[in-house]
């Protein structure tokens, strides 16, 4: 496919009547004057540049793991293709119908909703989750409530791209005021993530949130990173994309192998990708945020095309970097390739929502009004002013320390055996050494509405008892969990404490966990 260059040159400057966008310096002026129009614009580009890059990656989605996809595979973008996804596939628009539950409370309980009724909004919902939203809907509906529903001791995907791809909605609605759009993401991004996978909301909310008043991607990328804690690993993982696109502005593929150096070379902890190839992990799919934006130049076509060839969470990726992108240039400057298929689209409501993308540009716009003004902005008939920010970093966290999965433990095909029946004494116990476990896998009846109850049994003491829905919407993710077990030998098993006739545990991997990373060792 061949695309259009956007405009030869500079970028374009927002149309602002009192101060330029971004100083010659680098630096955003303290105070920065928009008029409303160009404020909805940019809105309506950021909504719009979503929806198109994730329909440009529907069908690549975690196709290509820690692979390129290669320039000669084509990659569908046809005339009708984002009206016929909304229609036919409307589970495609995670990214958007996720975002519309936070923007519908803000909607509808003001900025200062409680975060425990975003929640409660959220693990209600009708829409499927999973990874680290399934892990917080699951503990939300047992009374774990924010922050704990994403802490990494009580939600094994912490550190997964969740909230990332959730967090548009709030550079959104805090114009030039990233630190107000990390504020926002504190609050909603701890219900399903911590860490590393909060860090990834909150750099996306931040670069959103400078695309109103910069017109430099690099600019963006690079002052964005500032609201990330220097000693995480998620700021070296994006640090090291700027560094190479530095010494090379031209090959995006070695970007891309930089970053696949380092996620070669760290643990993994979510389960699913423990001893396996899918990369969910946020630092690594913020990294190709990044790449698309920075070797994208600008282009709308080649932003969103690379975001999406480096593969893993490939229409997410495309959907955060165009839609950064499309709030910088805005809505009117998307090139009417992309923009006219959007357009046939716009009055269809999301699948799980009422809420069209009319609708979400209005309420989005409201929103940005109302934080203008709580942070000491103007907003008059035909203008508004911003008081700016610099961006601050957020607080340090950091999910796993010292946690390190191991060699698996072989359990056969058949976990069943280690879930003793009432009248059991005992069941086979899982061995294992270390200082944690995980145990993936899940729960299945003839009867969907059924929920087993359980309780572990650590060294032939009780660990606590928990639940496991069968229903796909309100399921657990993993059977099980432990970290922080004294150092050394240990065993496992479970009490199934309601069985019924027609339910049985399925198969995943156990996976012990030391404080050290396990290295092995050959004799020459």
């Amino acid at each position: 496919m061949k695309f259009r260059q956007i405009i030869n040159g500079a970028l374009l400057c927002c149309v602002l009547s009192t101060a330029s966008c971004t100083e010659n310096n680098g630096n955003i002026p303290p105070k920065v004057e928009l008029s409303k129009e160009a404020l909805m614009d940019k809105i309506k580009g950021g909504w719009a540049g979503q929806v198109i890059g994730v329909t440009y990656g529907a069908y690549t989605e975690f196709k290509f793991q820690s692979a390129i996809i290669p320039d000669n595979m084509p990659v569908d973008y046809s005339p009708g293709c984002i009206k016929k996804m909304m229609q036919n596939n409307g589970g495609l628009y995670d990214d958007i119908y996720m975002d519309l539950t936070f923007v519908e409370t803000f909607e509808r309980l003001g900025l200062d909703a409680p975060v425990d009724s975003i929640a409660v909004a959220f693990a209600n919902a009708e829409y499927p989750l999973w990874h680290a939203n399934q892990a917080a809907r699951y503990n939300i509906l047992r009374g774990i409530m924010p922050p704990e529903s994403g802490h990494w001791t009580n939600n094994p995907h912490a550190d997964d791209i969740d909230y990332q791809i959730e967090a548009d909605y709030a550079g959104l609605m805090s114009p030039g005021m990233p630190n107000t759009a990390s504020e926002i993401s504190d609050r909603v991004g701890h219900i399903m993530n911590y860490g590393d996978g909060w860090y990834g909301g909150v750099y996306v909310g931040a670069m959103y949130s400078l695309a109103f008043v910069s017109d430099n991607i690099e600019f963006i990328v690079t002052e964005g990173l500032k609201t990330i804690p220097r000693q995480s690993h998620f700021h070296k993982v994006i640090s090291k994309v700027i560094e190479t696109y530095h010494n090379d502005r031209h090959d995006w593929r070695q970007a891309w192998a930089e970053v696949e150096k380092i996620y070669a070379d760290v643990p993994k902890h979510c389960p699913e990708g423990i001893y396996h190839t899918v990369n969910i992990d946020a630092a690594y799919n913020s990294a190709y945020i990044v790449i698309g934006l920075l070797y994208g130049g600008g282009d709308f076509g080649r932003t969103v095309d690379i975001a999406t060839r480096c593969g893993s969470d490939s229409d997410c990726n495309p959907a955060s970097a165009a839609g950064i992108l499309g709030t910088m240039i805005g809505y009117d400057r998307i090139p009417s390739f992309w923009l006219d298929e959007l357009k046939e689209a716009e009055d269809i409501n999301f699948a799980y929502t009422d809420i069209s993308l009319t609708k979400t540009y209005d309420m989005s716009f409201r929103h940005a009004l109302q934080e203008i003004e709580l942070n000491g902005g103007k907003v008059e008939d035909k203008r508004v002013v911003i008081n700016t920010q610099k961006p601050k970093a957020v607080r340090f966290e950091k999910s796993f320390d010292g946690i390190y999965p191991s060699v698996p433990v072989e359990t056969g095909n058949n976990l069943d055996q280690y879930f003793a029946r009432p009248g059991q004494d005992m069941a086979k116990v899982i061995e294992f050494e270390g200082t944690g476990i995980s145990v993936s896998g899940g729960i299945d009846s003839h009867d969907k509405s059924y929920v087993g109850e359980f309780e572990a049994i650590i060294d032939g003491e009780s660990a606590g008892t928990f639940s496991l829905p069968v229903e796909f919407r309100t399921r657990c993710n993993d059977i099980y969990w432990k970290y922080g077990l004294p150092k050394g030998k240990h065993t496992l098993t479970f009490r199934w404490l309601n069985p019924t006739d027609g339910a049985w545990i399925y198969s995943g991997k156990v996976i012990p966990y030391t404080d050290t990373p396990f290295i092995q060792k050959f004799e020459r």
